[in-house]
C-alpha cells in the first residue's frame, strides 16, 4: 500500500505563503499523478494542482485556475515528496488541504487536475487558515 503524510499548514496572513509537504512511503512504484486537493467546510472537494510523475525528463504540471500564478506544485522522486508552494494567499485558500496519488492518469493519459482522474491514495489531510 502507499501512505502519504502532508506538513508544512499553519495560518498566516493574506498576502503570506506557506510550504506544503507531503511524504509518500510503501509501494509508491510506478505512480503516474499525485497532486494537491483542498476542502472548505461546507464545500465540495476542490483539485488544485497536479503533476505528472510517470517518469521521463521534465514535469507536467496543471492548476485549478483560482490559484494559476500563485501555487507551484514539484516533486522530489529521490525523496519520495510532493511539494506545495503557496503565494499570495488569500482568505478563500482557507481549506483542508489533501495530498493525493494515482496509478493512471485520465482517459488521455494526463494528470489534468481539471478533469476525472482516479485518485486512489489520500493522506490525512493539513490544515491551511488564511486570515484578512
Amino acid at each position: 500500500q502507499v501512505q502519504l503524510v502532508e506538513s508544512g499548514g499553519g495560518s498566516v496572513q493574506a498576502g503570506g505563503s506557506l510550504r506544503l509537504s507531503c511524504a509518500a512511503s510503501g509501494y509508491t512504484y510506478r505512480m503516474f499523478c499525485m497532486g494537491w486537493f483542498r476542502q472548505a467546510p461546507g464545500k465540495e472537494r476542490e483539485g488544485v494542482a497536479a503533476i505528472y510523475t510517470g517518469g521521463g525528463s521534465g514535469s507536467i504540471t496543471y492548476y485549478a485556475d483560482s490559484v494559476k500564478g500563485r501555487f507551484t506544485i514539484s516533486q522530489d522522486s529521490a525523496k519520495n515528496a510532493l511539494y506545495l508552494e503557496m503565494n499570495s494567499l488569500k482568505p478563500e485558500d482557507t481549506a483542508m488541504y489533501y495530498c493525493a496519488a494515482s496509478r493512471r492518469g485520465n482517459q488521455y493519459g494526463q494528470c489534468d487536475i481539471k478533469t476525472k482522474i482516479d485518485f486512489g491514495y489520500w493522506g490525512q489531510g493539513t490544515q491551511v487558515t488564511v486570515s484578512s
